[in-house]
């Protein structure tokens, strides 16, 4: 028999269509399974170990996905809990489930997958040669991963397995492959290896495969050749291009995606139209690896951050921004260190220019000039207190400078009062890096209990 396994959305916290989700569940699928983060947003999450998504929103689609496992009968997946996958988001996620089972009156078995790593033994196996750099990962000594607030692995298919083998109705993962959590139970169940990582890539972000992408809910159902792709919402179709499409998201190489444990080569796939709403796919193979490695993910604190913005609509300003701002910098820096003193490693300012390069910099080419710019100015420093005071040495001159000497003084625009914005502690990755597993389980935690009534 098939495996299929039926993905509510990209994001648990992003939405899906409710009616398409029930009538999944009603279908009577093997599994149901949801990501719940990624790295998308940035380190804070991960350095603060905390969750993206609302705790009310989160705890609203959890709810029917609970309802959604009742119905169906089926173990319900969550990966990379609480965005991040940290212990602590997992523990939050958990927390969350308990509260949502008493409410209920459910007793639920669940399964708990816990990938935080101790810097200590990171360090070790650095110490090994076990840590291999991913491509554009910082450099990396034993000083900056002791340094790291959070460290996670992402869990692969074999973990995820070995959660859905112990027979949980719930299973909370902590940081794992996109991909790792449809694929587990297919490969558990020995359908083609190479159709069940594809189908798990082709479905992990739900409807996106299909040409309603925000009606979240697919099915994807594995078997011994390959693997049929179905969205559930009205109205809702894949095609060859949807399908095939999907390869390139998020992905370097449209052909092949590395895993856990081997890679995914998709490049003799065939994409065929089954009728307007479904497609099948044979062709994929996967590849194992000589040796077994899990991706790692670091955060480590880089200081405080206090913003400001300032609105400039002047048309001689806006024309001629670039220069002001640059003019503005080399000022501010005299001041700064004349009233203030040198700066540590790390402190600073830096103006984005909204509306004109704020996203790309120095790689924009487009030379237009926009009706007005937000001027966004990030002091940044070793402490709140200083990040702050940095900020307010720069409000007046944000608001008044003038681009030349003998000209009166411009007034711009705070869009709120007061101007200044403690953004608290900043983070940033410090690792991307694989790391060597003797055993898959080897940086992983199996937790079980019972949650709920009775």
């Amino acid at each position: 028999m098939p495996t299929r396994v039926l993905v509510p959305s990209g994001v648990l916290g992003l939405g899906f269509d409710r009616h398409a989700l029930m009538a999944g569940a009603r279908s009577r699928p093997d599994l149901i399974c949801i990501d719940g983060g990624s790295t998308d947003s940035g380190p804070y999450y991960l350095g603060a170990g905390v969750s993206k998504y609302s705790r009310a929103s989160t705890t609203a689609e959890w709810r029917l996905l609970l309802e959604a496992q009742r119905i169906a009968e089926a173990p319900l997946v969550v990966g990379s809990a609480g965005t991040c996958g940290s212990d602590t988001a997992v523990d939050w996620m958990l927390g969350i489930t308990e509260e949502l089972a008493a409410q209920a009156g459910r007793r639920l078995k669940v399964a708990v997958l816990k990938c935080s790593q101790d810097p200590a033994n990171v360090a070790r196996e650095f110490r090994r040669s076990r840590l291999h750099p991913l491509d554009y990962a910082p450099c990396l000594d034993e000083a900056a991963i002791l340094g790291c607030a959070n460290i996670v692995a992402l869990a692969g298919a074999e973990q995820l397995g070995a959660a859905v083998s112990t027979g949980a109705d719930v299973v909370i993962a902590g940081r794992a492959t996109d991909t790792a959590g449809i694929a587990a139970l297919p490969l558990m169940r020995g359908e083609h290896a190479g159709a069940a990582w594809h189908a798990a890539k082709i479905a992990e972000c739900g409807a996106l495969c299909s040409t309603k992408p925000l009606s979240g809910v697919v099915s994807v159902e594995i078997d011994s050749e390959g693997f049929v792709v179905e969205p559930l919402a009205d109205g809702a179709m894949c095609t060859p291009r949807t399908v095939s499409a999907h390869m390139l998201y998020e992905n370097s190489d449209p052909f092949r995606l590395r895993e856990p444990g081997g890679m995914l080569d998709a490049s003799q796939a065939r994409y065929v139209a089954l009728d307007e709403r479904r497609v099948r796919v044979e062709g994929s193979e996967w590849i194992p690896s000589d040796e077994y490695s899990v991706k790692l993910e670091g955060a480590a604190a880089a200081g405080f951050q206090t913003t400001l913005l300032a609105v400039v609509r002047n048309r001689r300003y806006v024309s001629r921004i670039r220069e002001w701002a640059g003019k503005l910098e080399k000022f501010l820096a005299k001041e700064m260190e004349s009233r203030i003193g040198p700066f540590t490693d790390g402190c600073g300012l830096e103006l984005r220019l909204i509306g004109v390069d704020s996203a790309l910099g120095g790689l924009e080419e487009s030379e237009s000039v926009p009706a007005e710019v937000g001027v966004l100015a990030i002091a940044t420093a070793g402490t709140q207190e200083a990040a702050s005071e940095l900020a307010r040495l720069i409000n007046p001159f944000l608001l008044h400078f003038p681009l030349e000497e003998d000209e009166p003084l411009p007034t711009f625009a705070f869009p709120y009062s007061p101007a200044e914005t403690e953004r608290g502690a900043l983070y940033e990755f410090r690792l991307n890096h694989a790391m060597v597993l003797d055993d898959p389980m080897d940086a992983f935690r199996l937790e079980i209990s019972e949650v709920g009534a009775g």
